[in-house]
This record gives C-alpha cells, sequence and structure tokens, in this order.
C-alpha cells in the first residue's frame, strides 16, 4: 500500500472522527469510505489505537503549522488572535464538524492510553501558541498569559460544542463577539 493510501486513510479517519468521535471509527466503514479492503488498513495503523493516535498526532500538528503561518505571514499577533476562532469555526462550516481533538476529549474516559496524549497534545499546542501570541500583543503580562490562553481556549473550543449542538455556525460567531466585547478575546 503507498503512502498515498496512508495519507487517504488518515484523511478519512478525520472527517469520521470529527463528526462521530473515536468511538464511531471503524475499519469497515473506512475502508469502504477509501475504496479498499479493511484488512488494508491493518498494514499502516495494526490497531484502532494506533489509527486513533495517528489522527489526533497529525491534527495537532497540522494545526500547530496553521497557527506558525499564521503569526508568520501576518506579522500581527493582534491579527492572529482575531483570526484564531476561525481555526474552529471550518469544522462547523464542514458539515457541523467538532475540533478532532474537541471530539475525543468528550471521550477522554473511553480513549485508549495513546490517544489521550496526542489528545492533550492539541490543547497543549493551542495553549502555548495563544500564551506566546497574547504576550506578544502586548494583551497580558507574562505571568499571566497561560491562564488566559487556556481560558481562551476553552472558551473557543465550548463555544463550537453549544453551535454544533444548535446546528448553527452563527450560535458560534455570536459567542465569540460576546467573547471579545467581555474582553476575554482582544478585539
Amino acid at each position: 500500500m503507498s503512502t498515498n493510501a496512508k495519507e487517504t486513510i488518515l484523511a478519512a479517519a478525520r472527517k469520521t472522527a470529527q463528526a462521530h468521535g473515536y468511538g464511531g471509527l471503524s475499519y469497515r466503514d473506512l475502508a469502504a469510505d477509501v475504496g479498499i479492503k479493511a484488512a488494508s488498513i491493518y498494514h499502516h495503523f495494526a490497531s484502532k489505537a494506533d489509527l486513533g493516535a495517528a489522527v489526533a498526532r497529525r491534527y495537532w500538528e497540522d494545526i500547530a503549522v496553521e497557527l506558525d503561518t499564521m503569526l508568520e505571514t501576518t506579522g500581527d499577533p493582534m491579527e492572529c488572535l482575531r483570526r484564531y476562532p476561525g481555526t474552529f469555526r471550518r469544522s462547523l462550516e464542514d458539515g457541523n464538524r467538532l475540533c478532532l481533538c474537541s471530539f475525543m476529549s468528550a471521550e477522554y474516559a473511553n480513549l485508549p492510553e495513546a490517544v489521550q496524549r496526542e489528545t492533550q497534545g492539541f490543547a497543549d499546542v493551542n495553549i502555548a501558541w495563544l500564551a506566546k501570541v497574547l504576550e506578544m500583543a502586548g494583551a497580558v503580562k507574562p505571568k499571566e498569559s497561560e491562564a488566559r490562553a487556556r481560558a481562551i481556549f476553552a472558551a473557543v473550543s465550548g463555544a463550537q460544542l453549544y453551535a454544533r449542538s444548535r446546528s448553527d455556525v452563527a450560535e458560534f460567531d455570536r459567542l465569540i463577539e460576546s467573547y471579545r466585547a467581555s474582553g476575554l478575546l482582544p478585539a
């Protein structure tokens, strides 16, 4: 099986996990989505836990690159803080899905340890990036940056959960605006 097949499996698994969580990952269903035999998936991922961990790791790695690229291309930390909620909004726009690691966090107690670690990695990457950008923007004192970053991450991911439960991305937008109006998110 080629590297392209592995990437195709990861992409299909990401879409499934964003819609149905780790519990919704099925080799048989993924094989049907990708157009291969279920046994072929085992060539790259010996177990569902291996697949789940690989999907979560790829997700947070991709987000880390996206956030760093946003900072590099804008050169403006305040603009990055304004754009940050959009990284969560996109999932809602894509079939009312959730951020993959937010969904998996809701299933945390039932996840294999390797998947738990990768799911935590997503939060860690977001919080570290937010703390750095908040400091660069002068929005908080350095000793307050991590606590504020955790609050922003929790609030934005919570807004996504709320909007998904309503199947209404406008609810997400209203919550983000309320966070800006209250000063949680820099305007």
